[in-house]
């Protein structure tokens, strides 16, 4: 029992350290590569928590050489444009002045229910307002509004700007 809790205490340090290594990010926000590697890394360390016939070696190498290659590969698409486009694939507009783009929607697997739900959650709530609508690598749909749909903003009324704190606020109970 003892030797179960010492290997569950040194996987879950490694993964802990194998995560911030790779960078913080939330799960929307992971490119496939990385989603890969995250789900590949908790299959590597459960078997190596389960199965005390395997050594523990067994299941720290392969985490660190998934980890490995995830820092290589981020590596390389700082570098080159190819190979983040290769890897990571690059945003589509879906929406184009208020008109989808129904094939792009077909290629990418959206249903309009997709589209409408990410649009809300943009605070846009009809297609006409949207002069570009673009779907990110992560799958997140990023929206520019057309002019007239735009929230109004104290610089859009001239209003002077308040002076800045000195500090971010603190919460206090």
């Amino acid at each position: 029992m003892l030797i179960v809790f010492f290997r569950v205490f040194l996987i879950y340090l490694l993964i802990i350290f194998s995560l911030r290594l790779m960078g913080k990010r939330q799960i929307g926000q992971l490119q496939p590569s990385e989603l890969v590697v995250t789900i590949l890394v908790s299959n590597i360390a459960t078997m190596s928590i389960e199965d005390t016939n395997v050594p523990l070696l067994g299941g720290i190498i392969p985490i660190l050489s998934l980890v490995s290659f995830d820092v290589i590969i981020s590596a390389i698409s700082l570098k080159s444009k190819k190979a983040r486009r290769i890897i990571s694939g690059t945003p589509r507009v879906l929406i184009r002045d208020g008109k989808i783009d129904q094939a792009e929607m077909h290629e990418l697997r959206f249903t309009i229910d997709d589209v409408m739900s990410q649009l809300r959650s943009n605070n846009v709530f009809d297609i006409q307002d949207v002069a570009f609508a673009i779907v990110e690598t992560t799958g997140v749909l990023s929206v520019y509004q057309k002019y007239d749909a735009r929230p109004l903003t104290p610089k859009d009324l001239n209003l002077p700007k308040p002076s800045a704190p000195d500090a971010p606020p603190v919460v206090m109970i």
